[in-house]
């Protein structure tokens, strides 16, 4: 896995999404999916995806890109936040990209909640790797930790 990955969807997965995203549209979320807005770094319109927010133990928020370097990805990292819509609940955020180092624990958390989703992605990697295992897949995993704006 190389740090710059970035895994299209393709075939059956970009109609899953857009189900998905049209049923967050309507205020319907799978098991706690929301509608990602973020400015466009070029065009600086909203571009939307779903995204499953992940909440800690302790509270604190991520986000985590399973494609790797994605669009959203590289437009938050512009934009610094956005904002978690389900219909018409909109929740502006400001986002802080989480290093490599400190990853481990919310990529492990995070397979935990949603690796039945999105497993496929992880290449192999499970919520019972170890943690060397976790650190050296982080660069390919950016996570955004995100607080209320």
């Amino acid at each position: 896995m190389t740090a710059m990955r970035n895994v299209q969807a393709t075939g059956m997965d970009a109609v899953f999404n857009s189900v998905v995203n049209r049923l967050s549209k309507w205020g319907v979320t799978m098991a706690g999916s929301r509608l990602l807005a973020v400015r466009g770094r070029s065009t600086g319109e909203w571009r939307t995806t779903t995204v499953n927010p992940l909440v800690m133990p302790d509270g604190t928020r991520y986000l985590v890109a399973p494609r790797g370097h994605t669009q959203w990805v590289r437009n938050m990292r512009v934009a610094g936040g956005g904002e978690l819509r389900l219909g018409r609940k909109v929740e502006p955020f400001v986002a802080t990209e989480v290093a490599d180092a400190d990853k481990v624990p919310v990529l492990r958390q995070y397979l935990v909640k949603w690796g039945w989703e999105v497993g496929q992605f992880f290449e192999g990697i499970t919520k019972d790797a170890t943690d060397e295992q976790l650190a050296e897949i982080a660069p390919g995993f950016p996570v955004f930790e995100i607080r209320p704006a």
